[in-house]
């Protein structure tokens, strides 16, 4: 038997998205995963009956086996899921919900534990119940299930929906005299087909019961009901059978071989045997669909959770991003302005431009006994200035990064100059010379008059001429120019000691600036980050889960481009995949997980008869092989040279269509659909159980609405 051979890792994705998921325990869908885990590593064939109280269930098994295994002397009986599997001996084995195991030879104790009190309620102690029996079919690895009768009490209902999912073979047991009640075709629905559910066989009790003229209508209906539901059984076998389950039992009871067969028993039996041996040999193809519907949900829940963090963390992404761009912008802008007005202080700085600019103001100055008046007035000023202009960067990116403060840039000025006038060797008499004013009063005596004209004029030509620099010997020099050279000589060092001084602070900030003219991306908030772990953690999960369903060979509901990127949000935002049909609309609503809230029972069975005029009466007008049907699958989608609604019969037919249906040609199609939904209220053939003559013109009636609305709905998507 081919098996999947990874189920262990299919599992623990489940466990790992359900633990993210925090489902409630109670909750279906939870409960469904728990029926699954065990569904896939049963090593049994699991063969469950199902059906409403009273339908025989338990009878029909018994036939099967051929004694009173299962009690059947209450009514109604099965408080429990009974398994049947095979053993030496008949024995029973209770299991509780604390763990203890109790083991009885026989059955006889089933009736303490295993049906229904006074009050029809089960007992909440008992975990599972176990029957072992020597029967050839459960040597071979088969093991029955008899469930609870549905749609009586809730608890049973949810202990049949969790079984049902654990089966690979369902047998539908229905009751001839009232065949697929409205509970009847829900359940065939919501605990079916929605969940994955298709190998299902049907099989009608007490037809035995009916009047011979009734037999045969009923057998019609029967397989028209049959027909309507999409099993999935191995080719060549019937999903339909009739066995009188009593009669059945009481003849292999007596070991009556021929009321047996009469029964339908022995056919039933020789079908159910065969169809086992083919499933057993690819047992995967009926377990993995069901972990199809399961996956479906968990993906969806997933995603639901996904979403929103991703969005938000995206939106967190793009403002800080933003929030980055602006302070690059800025840090460039400021970086730039920086330069620019360090490069301009340092060319300020530069020896040679200090003196060219001041040499021969402050020199003047000097000679004055202004120079401190000027250095404040003129030199400090101009130097404060370009320091300002440095520094208004730094704190510009102080305030827009909120870094490191930046320290004011602050180069001193040296000590005024402080010069020593030399003696006068002329004669002191000649007021001429201006070497006796200076002996006696100094150079601010020294310059007053024509003496001090002399002096200005000797330092402009000096500096004019760069003779303080110059090599050539002047063999005899006046005393204005002597006093000219020394002035010019203490400026020159004035300078000289600022630039340097100065260049080194301007070098020492710069390289200090770089803290300020810096940012750094600040660190995320720390919810966030965990956003961004529980992101991660349900992207991880949802790719395990798509990865192990690959592997599995089972299909995803999502595209194939989706599929290949394993659905990486961090990579790529992926739209949300389409609802496949109406089943995962219902399957949604009905989740108690979903957010949305639990239907009413009004709005239950409302729920039912639009999935029954849907989706339901699609299915059976399919059966009908209306005629033009083939014609229209043939038909090329993109061909439409050839319209068979344009020619006249046509035209006749979609006419003739719209006066059964009641309505005036060209109405719009909502109003055609609302007109087939009131007709088949109004028509259906289960509304003439009693009547069979009504039931006969009924289905005729049915005929021509559905093949009315056949037509109409091809039209409609044709146009």
């Amino acid at each position: 038997m081919r098996q999947y051979e990874n189920y262990q890792d299919l599992i623990s994705a489940f466990k790992s998205a359900c633990n993210l998921l925090n489902l409630d325990h109670t909750s279906q869908l939870h409960q469904d995963i728990i029926a699954i885990f065990h569904h896939l590593t049963n090593p049994n064939l699991r063969i469950a009956v199902f059906g409403p109280f009273n339908h025989g269930k338990s009878t029909l098994l018994n036939a099967i086996l051929g004694n009173r295994t299962l009690p059947i002397d209450l009514i109604p009986t099965t408080g429990a899921a009974i398994t049947i599997k095979y053993g030496a001996d008949v024995h029973t084995r209770i299991i509780f919900i604390d763990g203890t195991e109790i083991y009885r030879s026989g059955t006889e104790i089933l009736q303490q534990f295993a049906v229904l009190d006074g009050d029809r309620q089960m007992r909440k102690d008992v975990a599972s119940v176990e029957i072992f029996c020597p029967h050839p079919l459960l040597a071979t690895g088969v093991e029955f299930v008899d469930l609870p009768g549905t749609n009586d009490r809730e608890a049973q209902d949810n202990l049949v929906k969790e079984q049902l999912l654990g089966a690979d073979i369902v047998i539908q047991l229905l009751d001839a005299r009232k065949l697929m009640t409205l509970g009847e075709r829900e359940n065939l629905r919501d605990w079916l087909l929605d969940r994955g559910i298709t190998t299902v066989i049907f099989v009608a009790n007490f037809i035995n019961l009916l009047e011979p003229h009734d037999q045969l209508q009923v057998q019609n209906r029967l397989r028209f009901v049959a027909e309507s539901f999409r099993a999935e059984l191995p080719t060549g076998f019937s999903n339909l059978y009739r066995v009188d389950a009593l009669p059945a039992l009481r003849a292999r009871l007596k070991g009556d071989v021929a009321a047996a067969t009469s029964s339908g028993l022995v056919a039933f039996e020789a079908a159910l045997q065969n169809i086992v041996t083919i499933l057993q040999q690819n047992r995967q193809d009926v377990r993995l669909p069901r972990v199809q519907a399961i996956a479906s949900q968990i993906q969806l829940l997933l995603k639901a959770k996904i979403d929103p963090i991703l969005n938000e963390i995206q939106a967190f992404n793009h403002k800080q991003k933003a929030k980055i761009e602006i302070k690059q912008k800025a840090q460039n802008l400021i970086q730039t302005g920086f330069t620019s007005s360090v490069s301009e202080l340092r060319d300020w700085l530069a020896l040679p431009n200090l003196l060219n600019k001041y040499q021969p103001e402050a020199t003047v100055a000097l000679a004055e006994n202004n120079f401190k008046t000027w250095q404040t007035d003129v030199f400090k000023k101009d130097l404060m200035q370009l320091q300002l202009a440095v520094v208004k960067w730094l704190y510009q990116a102080y305030d827009f990064f909120q870094g490191e403060r930046p320290e004011d840039l602050l180069i001193p000025l040296p000590q005024a100059p402080q010069i020593t006038l030399p003696p006068k060797l002329s004669n002191i008499h000649d007021l001429s010379e201006p070497g006796a004013i200076a002996m006696g009063g100094g150079i601010g005596w020294l310059l007053a008059g024509p003496v001090g004209a002399a002096v200005v004029g000797s330092i402009s030509y000096l500096l004019n001429k760069n003779l303080q620099n110059s090599e050539e010997k002047i063999n005899q020099e006046s005393y204005d120019q002597q006093v000219a050279k020394i002035c010019i000589t203490a400026t020159k060092e004035y300078f000289t000691s600022f630039s340097n001084q100065g260049l080194s602070i301007l070098n020492e900030y710069v390289e200090k600036a770089e803290k300020v003219i810096h940012f750094e991306i600040s660190q995320e908030p720390l919810e966030i980050t965990q956003r961004r772990e529980n992101l991660q953690q349900l992207q991880n999960s949802f790719n395990q889960l798509l990865r192990e369903l690959e592997k599995a060979k089972i299909p995803a509901n999502y595209p194939p481009e989706q599929v290949t990127q394993k659905y990486t949000y961090s990579q790529t935002k992926t739209s949300p995949p389409k609802e496949q049909n109406s089943r995962d609309k219902s399957t949604a609503a009905n989740n108690p997980s979903s957010s949305s809230p639990p239907l009413k029972p009004e709005e239950l069975t409302a729920k039912f008869r639009n999935w029954e005029l849907d989706e339901e009466i699609a299915q059976m007008k399919a059966q009908m092989h209306s005629p033009g049907a083939s014609t229209q699958q043939q038909t090329p989608p993109n061909n439409q040279a050839q319209n068979p609604l344009k020619t006249i019969v046509d035209k006749d037919k979609i006419a003739h269509a719209y006066s059964i249906l009641g309505l005036q040609p060209g109405v719009s199609f909502a109003e055609v659909k609302q007109a087939y939904k009131i007709l088949v209220k109004k028509w259906h053939p289960d509304l003439f159980i009693n009547q069979p003559q009504m039931q006969q013109q009924a289905q005729e009636k049915m005929r021509l609405i559905n093949e009315a609305y056949r037509i109409l709905s091809t039209k409609k998507d044709e146009v």
